[in-house]
């Protein structure tokens, strides 16, 4: 995951975070057809979100908090963040 997808990934799940969203809500917000930035396609193929079936509502899994919970600094090492 470059950093632009970490940073977005990380946007969409503190949005999430706030509350149980509704499904449609999430895709009206996140959804898009450009293939290079599938952040919530990314998110849930990545386990960082769960769906209840049931009630219709988006929270984050127990990876997602963990993804939340972790320094930023820790998620960004190894990528490449160098100067040029």
């Amino acid at each position: 995951m470059n950093a632009t997808t970490k940073a977005l990934t990380r946007q969409m799940l503190e949005w999430i975070a706030v509350g149980p969203c509704d499904y449609a809500e999430v895709m009206e917000a996140w959804r898009t057809s450009c293939p290079r930035l599938s952040i919530w396609e990314d998110a849930c193929l990545d386990g960082l979100i769960d769906y209840e079936p049931g009630s219709g509502k988006v929270i984050l899994s127990e990876a997602g908090k963990v993804f939340l919970s972790t320094p930023r600094e820790l998620r960004e090492v190894g990528s490449s963040g160098g100067e040029s």
